[in-house]
């Protein structure tokens, strides 16, 4: 297995490959990261932490949790149930270092922290991606994006400019299956009508990404950032 430190040390893809993308990690990271963003808003409602403790309680939280899709549910119901289920995290995560009961406020506090991360503030966008993006659209491949995130993604997409490189967007809220199950990757692939030996998939972990798109017959290709 081959990985590579940006996305600028890619091979050139053959020709006609559909290109799809990881969001988080791969072309986008949070800006302060997570620890550092969710103490600063715990400040703002009266509760002191640690951000180092926070983080590596979130992580942990956060790979213990069932993945983040919902068969079966109505459209208009997922964002409520996208809601609840990053609440749940934040949840643990804040009783897991055991400052749970210092908020006088919670839900006000994770509404506020929840909405932060549709904006700009949150994000920013790796220095190779827009070169990348761009050196790609020129040469005509076609891009998708392939992510297990939430329909917040539409907003930052549109927020940071980014949009517009991508002719579809596959998140697991809304496909039912989150990578690194197969499902997810041939709801991609259809919406192209594109063959899964066809395409390529990059992203930044080794399950879902590169060892899930393997699986569902795409070329991966895994990032190491930093």
């Amino acid at each position: 297995m081959n990985s590579y430190p940006d996305l600028l040390a890619l091979p050139q893809p053959p020709t006609d490959t559909v290109i799809f993308l990881d969001a988080v990690g791969t072309i986008i990271g949070v800006k302060d990261g997570v620890g550092e963003i969710y103490s600063e808003f715990a400040h703002k409602f009266g509760v002191e932490c640690d951000p180092v403790q926070v983080n590596a309680a979130f992580y942990q939280e956060f790979k213990a949790s069932d993945p983040c899709v919902f068969p079966g549910v109505a459209s208009a119901e997922i964002p409520e149930q996208e809601y609840q289920w990053w609440r749940r995290i934040n949840q643990r995560t804040f009783t897991q270092i055991g400052k749970i009961a210092d908020f006088k406020d919670f839900e006000g506090f994770f509404q506020a922290l929840y909405a932060y991360f549709s904006t700009t503030a949150a994000w920013e966008v790796y220095p190779d991606t827009l070169v990348a993006l761009d050196r790609w659209q020129q040469q005509g491949f076609t891009l998708g994006i392939l992510s297990n995130f939430d329909t917040r993604l539409y907003a930052v997409l549109d927020a940071l400019d980014l949009r517009k490189y991508f002719s579809s967007v596959t998140i697991s809220t809304e496909a039912g299956a989150a990578k690194p199950s197969h499902l997810i990757f041939q709801q991609a692939l259809s919406q192209h009508n594109c063959l899964a030996s066809n395409a390529w998939h990059i992203g930044d972990s080794e399950l879902e990404d590169y060892q899930g798109a393997t699986a569902a017959g795409l070329q991966a290709w895994l990032l190491q950032r930093g």
